[in-house]
């Protein structure tokens, strides 16, 4: 690989499973896609939604990290919303002390729920708004390098462990706004594709303009996260899609499930209504069999010039998002 490739991981919680299965097949993917040379491994954080169980990242983090041995464990991300600045510096404090330079704080603005369950998980009812937002991330830094003004309040806390970490911290983000804050710091930026297509390039052409650099980085380093779902052939590969398709139009119908078979998905296939629903996201999706999946990788990264490329691969069976990252991992870029 030329371009390092890496994995985004939601823990699907599959129709007629536990979400205990979908966190050992986690801890299990990131075996596999370790042994097949991938960079770095991501647990994403997500709330009250039934079919994924990556609610609790920085616990994740530990479990993946213990069960592998080089391939560095981040957050994609933590939701800087729903955690005091302090707490995350202490959690990723602790990531760093047991597993040095293989920690990555991956941070994000939104809080990755609806705003009934932003409120419970922050106790308050207005959300981290985009004024907040910098500081927040300015505190938690702080805590790690302690750069408090002396007369700031919070210098006399030591965050024990925290203080003298060496995670690396990046931005997150689906729109230009966290692009421009992570060019502005001189951080990485990954950007979630899979989720906002049509902002792809606005925000990679944000961050590259207002980059500075750091004593992080010299230049841009931008890394994009996009769905694949590969399979033996394009026919297989599409069936096995389906029910990704299905999940997405049942959440944005306020219908959160477990994720369902690829049977299920044939069983009830979607209406105009539902394919117009999902068709934003859904045309960002790269599904077909190794040819397909090489080609329009390349294309991407032809479009992108991305630093990295983030996959996230969401199916029913274990066994077939090994297998689907096996073909990734075969692919020139």
């Amino acid at each position: 690989m030329t371009v390092p490739l890496s994995v985004l991981d939601l823990s699907p919680v599959a129709q007629g499973s536990t979400v205990g299965d979908a966190l050992r097949g986690t801890i299990t993917l990131a075996k596999e896609v370790e042994a097949l040379g991938y960079h770095r491994f991501w647990l994403a954080e997500h709330h009250s939604m039934p079919g994924i169980a990556s609610a609790a990242p920085s616990i994740m983090i530990g479990q993946v990290a213990a069960a592998t041995e080089r391939i560095r464990v981040g957050s994609g991300g933590v939701m800087l919303p729903n955690h005091a600045p302090l707490v995350v510096a202490e959690q990723f404090g602790t990531l760093d002390a047991l597993f040095p330079d293989r920690i990555d704080l991956g941070i994000g603005r939104a809080p990755g729920t609806d705003q009934v369950t932003a409120h419970a998980l922050r106790r308050q009812a207005d959300q981290l708004n985009e004024d907040e937002f910098p500081q927040q991330l300015l505190h938690l830094r702080a805590f790690v390098d302690n750069s408090f003004p002396d007369d700031h309040p919070y210098r006399a806390i030591t965050a024990t462990p925290g203080l003298g970490a060496k995670f690396a911290v990046w931005l997150l983000g689906s729109s230009t706004y966290s692009a421009q804050v992570a060019g502005l710091l001189g951080l990485p930026f990954a950007f979630a594709r899979h989720f906002s297509p049509a902002q792809t390039m606005p925000a990679l052409r944000t961050y590259r303009e207002a980059f500075r650099p750091s004593e992080v980085l010299d230049e841009p380093y931008a890394m994009v996260t996009v769905s694949v779902v590969a399979a033996e052939s394009d026919e297989r590969a599409h069936y096995l899609a389906a029910p990704l398709k299905l999940t997405m139009a049942r959440l944005r119908a306020g219908k959160p499930g477990r994720f369902p078979s690829p049977e299920e998905a044939a069983a009830n296939p979607l209406t105009p209504e539902q394919e117009a629903i999902v068709r934003p996201s859904a045309a960002g999706y790269i599904v077909g069999g190794p040819d397909t999946v090489q080609t329009e990788l390349q294309e991407l990264l032809a479009l992108t010039d991305a630093d990295e490329i983030m996959v996230s691969t969401m199916m029913h069976s274990l066994d077939d998002r090994i297998r689907s990252y096996k073909i990734v991992g075969d692919v020139s870029l």
